[in-house]
């Protein structure tokens, strides 16, 4: 990254505010059950659907529990099923992509042919399929949401492959003897790497609504386990005794999306080629 790319993002005030988001976001996921200032599955029946008070901030949900200690740690299986989920997509989608550009033809078609046909589903449908016939949990979300995107990952490492191909020094490789292996991961990742990096970044939002839509649905994360998506679904039921139920946890979801795609709509510009060349 270029001393002109560093001051790009110093000067896009959204994105720093969105670093910052991000920042506290990551911070409540890994210090979030010692910042909790209750037990977060503690159940109190004399204070149920509380407002905000001083011994409970944010106010309790339906079984007195408070609310501040569970989004503290609501969001903890929600980033872990992101990030698991987009290491899986990043992986196999990405040499799946290579594969389909740099291999032999009918390689070529097997594989997009394929990967044209999954995108052709939106992933809430795949996914509602998918955890039907899955026990629910961090781990299997993470798996099913996974595969749902290794086609996103696939489709920009093939295009970003074809035009790596094209350049000289592949030539080079080549007439050098290079093994696929070797071209696969000196010459094509590391020049692959922009365009997958903000794939990457989309695809934790995306990952993070789909777990969140799940888990509002009742096919998520297991309670009394809390997620923010979890939240919102119970609290439809009780939005004329505490409206603040489901204001919270849906405030805090919408501003971690944004903050992740108003990023990796700025790493795209701050990993464009020309910014680097210049």
């Amino acid at each position: 990254m270029t001393a002109r790319a560093l001051r790009i993002a110093r000067s896009q005030p959204a994105f720093m505010a969105s670093l910052l988001v991000l920042a506290a976001v990551v911070f409540m996921a890994i210090f979030g059950s010692w910042l909790a200032p209750h037990d977060p599955f503690a159940i109190n029946p004399t204070s149920v659907n509380q407002g905000s008070s001083a011994q409970h901030w944010l106010g309790t949900d339906e079984f007195g529990r408070d609310l501040l200690s569970r989004l503290l740690i609501g969001i903890q299986p929600t980033m872990l099923v992101a990030i698991g989920a987009t290491a899986i997509a990043g992986i196999f989608g990405s040499l799946l992509g290579i594969a389909g550009a740099y291999g032999r033809a009918w390689l070529s078609f097997l594989i997009m042919r394929s990967v044209d046909i999954m995108l052709s589903f939106p992933p809430i449908l795949l996914a509602l399929l998918a955890v039907g016939f899955w026990e629910s949990g961090v781990l299997s979300l993470a798996v099913v949401i996974g595969v749902l995107y290794i086609p996103h990952f696939a489709r920009v490492a093939h295009s970003a492959t074809l035009q790596v191909t094209r350049q000289e020094f592949m030539e080079a490789e080549r007439a050098m003897g290079a093994s696929v292996g070797r071209v696969v991961f000196t010459a094509i990742l590391p020049n692959i790497l922009s365009p997958l990096v903000v794939q990457a970044t989309l695809t934790v939002a995306a990952a993070i609504l789909l777990e969140s839509g799940l888990s509002f649905l009742g096919l998520g994360i297991v309670p009394p386990e809390p997620s923010w998506g979890q939240m919102i679904g119970t609290a439809r039921g009780y939005l004329a005794q505490n409206p603040m139920y489901v204001i919270w946890p849906s405030l805090l979801l919408a501003l971690t999306v944004l903050a992740i795609n108003v990023v990796g709509d700025r790493l795209r510009d701050i990993l464009d080629p020309r910014l680097r060349e210049e």
